[in-house]
């Protein structure tokens, strides 16, 4: 079975609440912290995904999203 990298950012907002994101590595081991400051931070619109759907394809629709925002910025 191949295994998936996948890495978890909470955030903390100041009257309380919190939510965690599940997404592919951003910030890993053989990176400084001068290179992975915080540039910008955007939201998707909330989608309603089925219950059963599988990771592998939450996993497409992340990178699907990854690629459009990408594409965005150029």
């Amino acid at each position: 079975m191949s295994k998936l990298k996948l890495q978890l950012v909470t955030v903390d907002l100041d009257n309380g609440q919190s939510g965690v994101f599940i997404g592919l590595p951003l910030i890993t081991d053989e990176h400084s912290d001068d290179e992975c400051q915080v540039e910008d931070i955007w939201f998707s619109d909330l989608q309603d995904l089925p219950e059963a759907m599988s990771l592998a394809q939450v996993i497409r629709m992340i990178r699907e999203q990854l690629r459009c925002s990408q594409m965005r910025l150029q």
